[in-house]
């Protein structure tokens, strides 16, 4: 689990580190505030997908199931600031589904890791195809980094798009297609 107590320490170095006076009003009770708040974002380090993706129903459909819009906020491994999107799932069911909201809880475990949206993409299709194992399936990722709004370039608005394809989703255009016509980004 997090260690509260080094996030405190760090966070109060990091704040003389800045030239600030940690014990300042305004201040004194911040490095607790985000000790906390970093169990909470970070919590999917502590969390995997199959708890919540092993909890399926039988289905004698094949049509493609699709579940978009999913908001889901990370933070960049790189400067830990904060990217935030929307995930789009779609996979084609070989027996079995899952219940939607599992989809979600799927991406929030990744979601609440240091991360970086190619890989956070690539994790949930592939917990996806190993747990539920579908015939296929695509998970499409399309967010904005902070550390790109905020710093560096500083150019908001500015959205990066990551896509994975397992299964028939590699095979067949059609797919593909379908339901990237399905989520119009």
């Amino acid at each position: 689990m997090v260690d509260k107590e080094k996030i405190r320490k760090a966070v109060r170095l990091l704040l003389e580190g800045i030239g600030e006076e940690a014990d300042r009003e305004g201040l004194k009770d911040t490095p607790d505030r985000v000790a906390r708040m970093y169990e909470e974002i970070f919590g999917g380090m502590y969390e995997e997908p199959e708890e919540h993706l092993l909890k399926t129903f039988t289905a004698d459909s094949s049509d493609m199931v699709v579940e978009k819009d999913i908001t889901f906020y990370s933070t960049c491994e790189h400067h830990l600031m904060p990217f935030y999107g929307k995930a789009h799932i779609a996979y084609i069911p070989d027996g079995k589904v899952v219940g939607l909201s599992k989809l979600a809880r799927a991406v929030e475990v990744y979601a609440r890791r240091p991360q970086i949206q190619e890989q956070m993409t690539a994790q949930i299709a592939d917990a996806i195809m190993e747990h539920l194992k579908p015939k296929g399936v695509m998970v499409v990722l399309s967010a904005e980094h902070m550390c790109m709004t905020m710093r560096g370039v500083k150019k908001p608005g500015s959205s990066t798009v990551t896509m994975a394809s397992r299964g028939v989703f590699l095979q067949e255009e059609r797919l593909q297609n379908q339901f990237l016509s399905m989520i119009r980004l």
